[in-house]
């Protein structure tokens, strides 16, 4: 395993975080985690050197850091760091902080939280935190010590994530960065800012949801192809990101074991400068390719869920992506008629606005749907 410098911490984080937001399943309900195949993923990762595993309160309907409170025990709590976030949205009162952080601490069974996020920060979140006293409870947990290092993950415009690096003495920042996605929310920009405030940047979504792992369609297959070295999709995207010496870790939910595999290989075998200029040169013009074909850019992080009307919203707008960007249009129309239910199909949107206000990367869902219903002729 490959380690990088963590901000301005006298410790070394693995190049590969595991993510605990897509674990197995036994069921289709997400909280039904596969308990054996999750403590064994994330176990092999950590034999393997990964040294930091995030979680988050809503994960997996709640069970995600219980889960990983059962997998650190047998002496691997020892051989790494956790990371979770306080829920931002459940935030009303000063009281509420003190409380989701320590029911947190009884769900993970520790003492003390190594990494404490405040989670999805964006405008709306971030004025309730001021309001609420947040720098000073910060400061009270850890004098306590109950998490030794803050930090905050975001969702929001470039602005706003220079606001909130500026207005605290953080130890970290969790930003969404994928090489499609540079100048999207804090984006390039945003990564180089906060590093040269001495901030640690962990890097979420760096396959964009998986969509970045599938097989490329054949405009991006042909300009990847170019290379002196050829990759497969993934070892593209991470290897992208590892380049960068502002890149502190990055973090990738995975789902099998294989994926822990691949993605622990390439994390051991991943340095600063690994890419070619050449290289480079055509990860931006498959970027650029990528944004003409893909409608919409949805990550499949499922905050929009569950809606209030039952609309499936992230499985309707994989469908339409995927239709798109692929050539799938007729297989996946017969499977948004076949598999979603009548109130399930975009069509079924009532315009309510709460996935909009619940949406991380701030996408315009309503407008969406309306496009992906007529898409597949669903009026």
């Amino acid at each position: 395993m490959q380690y990088r410098k963590f901000g301005q911490l006298d410790w070394n984080a693995s190049a590969l975080g595991f993510g605990a937001m897509r674990l197995p399943t036994e069921g289709e309900e997400s909280g039904d985690i596969d308990e054996e195949r999750a403590i064994e993923m994330i176990r092999y990762a950590i034999d393997h050197g990964v040294n930091y595993v995030d979680t988050a309160w809503p994960y997996h309907d709640g069970n995600s850091e219980e889960l990983v409170a059962r997998a650190l025990k047998d002496g691997y709590r020892e051989k790494t760091r956790i990371a979770t976030k306080l829920p931002s949205w459940l935030i009303e009162e000063p009281g509420d902080m003190d409380e989701y952080l320590d029911k947190q601490l009884d769900r993970l069974e520790v003492d003390q939280i190594d990494f404490y996020l405040l989670h999805t920060l964006n405008k709306k979140y971030w004025e309730n935190y001021k309001e609420v006293g947040v720098f000073e409870w910060l400061d009270k947990v850890k004098e306590e010590g109950k998490i030794a290092y803050p930090g905050f993950s975001f969702h929001d415009d470039l602005e706003t994530f220079k606001e909130i690096v500026d207005s605290y003495d953080w130890t970290f920042c969790q930003i969404q960065y994928n090489y499609l996605d540079r100048e999207f929310q804090a984006g390039m920009e945003g990564l180089k800012y906060a590093n040269s405030k001495g901030l640690a940047v962990v890097i979420m979504e760096p396959l964009r949801g998986g969509k970045l792992a599938a097989e490329p369609p054949e405009e991006i297959d042909e300009i990847l192809s170019k290379a002196d070295t050829q990759r497969g999709p993934v070892s593209w995207a991470l290897n992208w990101l590892w380049d960068q010496p502002e890149v502190s870790l990055v973090l990738s939910g995975m789902t099998a074991m294989d994926q822990v595999k691949q993605n622990v290989e390439l994390a051991s075998n991943s340095k600063i400068g690994k890419l070619t200029e050449g290289e480079v040169r055509l990860m931006e013009e498959a970027a650029e390719k990528y944004r003409e074909i893909s409608p919409v850019g949805c990550t499949g992080c499922n905050y929009c869920t569950p809606c209030p009307n039952g609309v499936e919203i992230p499985t309707n707008f994989t469908l339409y992506n995927e239709a798109e960007v692929y050539g799938k249009f007729e297989e996946n129309k017969n499977s948004y008629y076949e598999f979603l239910d009548e109130e399930q199909r975009a069509s079924a949107c009532v315009a309510c606005g709460e996935c909009e206000e619940a949406c991380p990367q701030n996408l315009e869902i309503i407008d969406l749907l309306a496009e992906t219903a007529s898409y597949f002729n669903d009026s």
